[in-house]
């Protein structure tokens, strides 16, 4: 008797331990260290550094990567590192520049092409700016070049620069063939050993995030990463819903006189003026064969990533005639090739999005490109992969949604 009933003791003393023991075990671990949803240039950067990182990394996205709709989409970008006094974004095209480099050594068909870039005007607002870029440039110790009006006159012989008294002129940057950058990049990520799925995402609902559920199934990572472009205000509709502003952005290719080289590569470089009234228009050299592309900086209407119209305007034509015709005098009765309508994604002053949630801190919220963004986007990888990885880790405070507000005063160029 006493044999039974200490072997029912120690068998009940068996069965607690196990209880106990399966309490303890920790929950599968998760199917990826980190989930980036959003493969244009912010994303894909993103997932790229942090799987240089040794993280197992999802990319994530619903039509692909740099699709038609894509901020991060389209034909061609513009690198450069003058910003007027904002040391902060030439420290950061600098330092994606080796990067962009080597993705176009490793390409099939260039990703960067080196044409230079010229800055020129007149006035308060352009002589500051450009004070401000060669001041920096100088106290960092990089190169820039600054002309006067007969050395572009000289130089530059496709443009008319009636009423401009400098410029600067960065020899080293250029353009960047932005669908095909990031194509290139994810399908290199993917090799590496990423992984990349096509799904459309659902707004996260849970306090605790552990799992978002996609059109594809449910995804489970310890780290999210939210690079979402336009679409962060549907996802983080509390958070971003007045904070990101996408606007319509129309884009104009001409052909050039035919046989005429001053319109080419090596001969044009990619080029923004500061004197056409409160706008910036900026373009490039014919590349690739593809047309002299020109576009208005300025902030268009409100538009809906999803359901905006796609179709440029015949105001905006007529207005990058007018330009052309002044400041481009061989293009005045050019050929129109193509247009594009696509999107800024507007954070309040042109600032980047580079923070953690403010509920969810397993979460990254990159976003906020502005126009400007995607020279940068090497550098807004790093600085997110840092955040996925290191909890300790703190963003810098000018891309922090703290800084983000809810009306539009652009201060960044």
């Amino acid at each position: 008797m006493r044999a039974t009933r200490r072997g029912a003791v120690a068998a009940t003393l068996a069965l607690a331990a196990t209880s106990r023991a399966a309490r303890a075990v920790p929950p599968p671990l998760a199917t990826h260290d980190v989930a980036v949803v959003g493969a244009g240039v912010f994303g894909a950067w993103t997932a790229e550094q942090l799987r240089r990182a040794g993280k197992r990394v999802l990319l994530i996205d619903a039509w692909g990567p740099a699709h038609a709709r894509a901020s991060s989409g389209g034909e061609s970008r513009l690198t450069r590192a003058a910003y007027g006094p904002d040391e902060i974004y030439t420290r950061m095209a600098w330092a994606s520049l080796p990067e962009w480099k080597a993705l176009s050594a490793r390409a099939g068909l260039p990703i960067f092409h080196e044409t230079g870039v010229l800055f020129f005007g007149a006035g308060d607002a352009s002589d500051a700016y450009l004070a401000a870029s060669l001041d920096v440039h100088r106290r960092l110790g990089l190169p820039i070049e600054a002309l006067d009006a007969r050395a572009m006159v000289s130089r530059f012989p496709a443009i008319d620069f009636a009423g401009v008294t400098q410029g600067i002129h960065e020899a080293g940057f250029g353009a960047l063939m932005a669908r095909r950058a990031v194509q290139t990049l994810v399908a290199d990520f993917v090799r590496a050993g990423g992984e990349y799925r096509a799904a459309q995402v659902a707004p996260p609902a849970t306090p605790q995030l552990a799992a978002i559920q996609t059109s594809a199934g449910e995804v489970q990572a310890r780290t999210f990463v939210f690079a979402c472009g336009p679409w962060l205000p549907r996802l983080f509709p509390e958070q971003l819903g007045r904070r990101i502003f996408p606007t319509r952005q129309e884009i104009f290719f001409f052909a050039p006189p035919a046989g005429d080289s001053r319109f080419a590569p090596g001969r044009l470089p990619g080029w923004a003026d500061w004197n056409h009234g409160a706008d910036l228009w900026y373009g490039f050299p014919d590349l690739e064969a593809r047309g002299f592309k020109i576009a208005n900086d300025a902030h268009g209407p409100a538009i809906d990533p999803d359901s905006g119209d796609r179709v440029a305007s015949a105001q905006g034509l007529a207005d990058a005639r007018a330009f052309m015709a002044r400041r481009f005098p061989a293009m005045r009765d050019a050929q129109l090739v193509e247009t594009r309508v696509c999107q800024y994604e507007n954070s309040s002053n042109g600032d980047f999005l580079i923070d953690r949630h403010p509920q969810y801190p397993n979460v990254v919220l990159v976003g906020g490109g502005s126009g400007h963004g995607f020279k940068h986007g090497p550098e807004v990888g790093r600085l997110a992969a840092r955040l996925a990885i290191d909890p300790a880790a703190v963003t810098e405070p000018r891309f922090s949604l703290a800084t983000k507000a809810e009306t539009q005063a652009r201060a960044v160029h």
